[in-house]
């Protein structure tokens, strides 16, 4: 368990809101939500919000890249709090939360994402049979990727090329000893929901069948599954293309393993080191998917120090 990180009687919570999982520094459930206007059968993960009940983790959440469109992920930052208080044993709370957006969509986005997170100061909401009320001090906005490694900055000496691999996107820095190239940042709309679209294209088009999303991500996270070997393949072949196609875009963006280290980070990281063709004395893999949710505590904790706000 990740200790909570306390700043003058606040409790620092980095949420990173993806579009596949949402993951806190102890966490990680699925980005989707249904809503029911009266109380469900199954409950497990029940969330009740404002006379309306969302159940938390099912369904499919679709790629956008304005997230401040709908209330889906205020309602999943909602229980995102929920999970990592209880993880304390805390019900009641002042919160500061650590959120993150794509690189080169920071600075566009950031205050409008911070007053979506920011619309109630004060909230009660009911989740998996518990009652919570929290007050919201603030909210900071960081790069995505980046907070991943920014506690480890130090190690970065020479030319390093960072690849956060995410459901939605795929964001891309450089890191020139131990600093951010800010002019060599990119997002990319080519996260690991593209594999998944091509995985059952394929299956469908070879076997005439449909394969269910949670063998895919299996195959997906550990190279294999319970599964006929015909259809285990068509699915390892597909993946090794997305990888490969991932490769080809980091040499669009001068990616050169004889002159630079790779990092690579983020939900696709398990993709690249399970299909992908690489120097594993050049390439790391972070296996920790919440990562960049730690990466967010962290640069928060920094920034309240130092009365600099993100």
């Amino acid at each position: 368990m990740e200790p909570v990180k306390d700043h003058q009687g606040m409790k620092i919570i980095g949420i990173d809101n993806g579009y596949g999982n949402i993951k806190t520094a102890n966490c990680c459930f699925p980005a989707g939500l249904t809503v029911h206007g009266a109380e469900p059968v199954f409950k497990d993960d029940l969330l009740v919000y404002d006379g309306r009940y969302y159940l938390i983790g099912t369904g499919h959440k679709e790629f956008k890249a304005d997230k401040t469109g709908d209330d889906d992920y205020y309602i999943l930052t909602l229980a995102a709090i929920a999970r990592e208080l209880n993880v304390y044993g805390l019900t009641d709370a002042t919160v500061y939360l650590a959120v993150g957006l794509p690189l080169t969509w920071v600075s566009r986005q950031r205050e409008d994402f911070k007053a979506y997170l920011m619309r109630n100061r004060e909230l009660a909401f009911t989740f998996r049979g518990k009652a919570y009320r929290v007050e919201i001090a603030g909210v900071d906005v960081f790069p995505q990727g980046f907070a991943a490694v920014a506690g480890q900055i130090r190690d970065f000496q020479g030319v390093n090329m960072l690849c956060d691999i995410g459901n939605g996107t795929m964001n891309i820095m450089f890191i020139n000893d131990r600093k951010p190239v800010v002019d060599r940042m990119f997002t990319e709309k080519y996260g690991t929901h593209q594999c998944m679209l091509a995985v059952r294209e394929n299956v469908m088009r070879t076997h005439h069948a449909t394969v269910d999303e949670s063998i895919i991500n299996r195959v997906l996270r550990f190279g294999t599954a319970d599964i006929r070997e015909d259809y285990l393949t068509t699915i390892r072949e597909t993946a090794a293309e997305y990888v490969g196609e991932i490769f080809r875009i980091l040499r669009e963006h001068e990616y050169n393993p004889a002159l630079m280290r790779l990092h690579v980070l983020g939900g696709g990281s398990c993709l690249v080191r399970n299909f992908g063709a690489y120097d594993a004395d050049r390439v790391t893999i972070y296996e920790d998917i919440c990562a960049t949710a730690k990466g967010y505590e962290y640069l928060c904790e920094q920034a309240l120090r130092r009365g600099v706000r993100k």
